[in-house]
């Protein structure tokens, strides 16, 4: 029986290969793709999008592009730990496959996963592995629609690992205000999957070289992407040549759950404090007067992720 899910993107390099994965695992049934403002503007999120689907021939699975800015902040999150196209940019505006054929459906994101979510007679996974814009807003149209949702997998935060700030992980920093609401919203399942776990999950340089050799469209692709961010992690620290590719943990962690270890804790999100906005406050002290509301990853199984990217992509 497949697992029926909808993704929410900021389509950059590691979105690229989550997206491929939730489009190709034969477990996983993708209804379809929704995109926000972050890693590039959501213009470039939704094209990278659309790119990925009609490379890997799942052109079928509709795009419905959302949020352009964060909930309650001007403009976009900001700039990022790297030069925007500098060496240590694991991204760039455009991933390096052809222009898309196909285009985003009229439907906007954000009604498309109140409409979705309203209609579901069987409760569906949502992955967010971007900005919470998208998810927030469907969330002040209908706060009922956690109910719908099995469960909610989210690729953000860091505990003893950060990127953005020294207190702060992007997809958190972005839209802080959107990350308190999902947080608080009260879902039955909720999964987060911070850079303490995504750390712990590299991919190498070998790994990538296996990949382009599969000689299909998403192992090529899936080489390019990841090849681009160990050439990124190589410029911020060198001497490294293997990189994390946050966001297809949460996706592989559906298929085989045993891919993460979590701990079930309190986790909160900073949206005052200069020093530390954005920070994903997570409580393990064992003693804590606060409910649990997130089962969070702190380690990952790199060996498992490269065999499954290899399975499903070859």
């Amino acid at each position: 029986m497949t697992r029926k899910l909808v993704l929410d993107v900021d389509t950059g390099t590691d979105d690229a290969v989550a997206i491929m994965f939730a489009a190709l695992h034969p477990e996983l049934e993708l209804l379809g793709v929704t995109t926000v403002n972050g890693n590039v503007p959501v213009t470039n999120t939704t094209d990278n999008t659309l790119r990925v689907l009609d490379w890997i021939g799942r052109s079928e699975i509709p795009v419905y592009r959302g949020l352009s800015r964060p909930l309650a902040r001007n403009g976009s999150p900001g700039p990022r730990h790297y030069e925007r196209d500098g060496k240590a940019d694991p991204h760039g505006l455009a991933l390096d496959i052809p222009e898309p054929r196909s285009s985003a459906a009229d439907t906007g994101a954000v009604e498309f996963l109140v409409e979705t979510l309203r209609a579901v007679t069987d409760p569906l996974t949502l992955v967010a592995v971007g900005p919470l814009s998208n998810i927030a807003t469907a969330l002040a149209i209908d706060p009922g629609l956690t109910e719908s949702v099995e469960e909610l997998v989210i690729m953000g935060g860091g505990h003893a690992v950060t990127n953005v700030t020294a207190s702060a992980e992007f997809n958190i920093w972005g839209d802080p205000e959107a990350a308190a609401v999902v947080f608080s919203a009260g879902f039955g399942r909720l999964t987060l999957v911070p850079l303490d776990a995504t750390h712990r999950a590299l991919i190498t340089r070998e790994s990538v070289n296996a990949l382009g050799s599969l000689g299909t469209p998403a192992g090529t692709a899936c080489a390019r992407f990841i090849g681009k961010r160990i050439e990124a992690y190589t410029a911020m620290l060198p001497g490294t040549d293997a990189a994390p590719v946050h966001d297809v943990v949460c996706t592989a962690s559906l298929v085989r759950p045993e891919l993460i270890t979590t701990e079930h804790i309190p986790v909160q999100v900073e949206t005052a404090s200069p020093l530390t906005i954005g920070r994903t406050v997570m409580d393990r002290r064992p003693h804590t007067p606060d409910e649990p509301n997130a089962h969070v990853a702190f380690d990952a199984d790199a060996a498992l992720l490269t065999e499954l990217l290899l399975e499903t992509f070859g």
